[in-house]
């Protein structure tokens, strides 16, 4: 997995290419742990996420709670096998996808 982000002012826009998984989804939280303080709007480009994992799922989910509280969250140009897995698992039902 490869992790690219972009701060401007209070807006962090995440890139995320790979996998999200057992062994990436630590990473991403970890990332996002050093950003998210101050970030008012989050913004995750999907596009060249191949795969997500549960573990990922709970990353993002987690994420989305703390977002609730200080602003908004979207995710951006999901492709059709993640789509498929959030609306699997009801995530789409929960999350901004566009």
């Amino acid at each position: 997995m490869n992790i690219e982000k972009k701060i401007k002012d209070d807006k962090l826009l995440v890139k995320i290419e790979g996998r999200l998984d057992i062994n990436s989804s630590a990473e991403l939280e970890e990332e996002l742990k050093k950003d998210i303080p101050g970030t008012k709007e989050l913004i995750f480009n999907f596009k060249d996420l191949i795969y997500i994992s549960s573990s990922g799922l709970r990353v993002i989910l987690s994420t989305q709670k703390i977002m609730d509280k200080q602003g908004s969250m979207v995710i951006e140009n999901v492709n059709d096998l993640v789509m498929e897995i959030f609306e699997a698992t009801g995530f789409s039902k929960i999350l901004t996808i566009k």
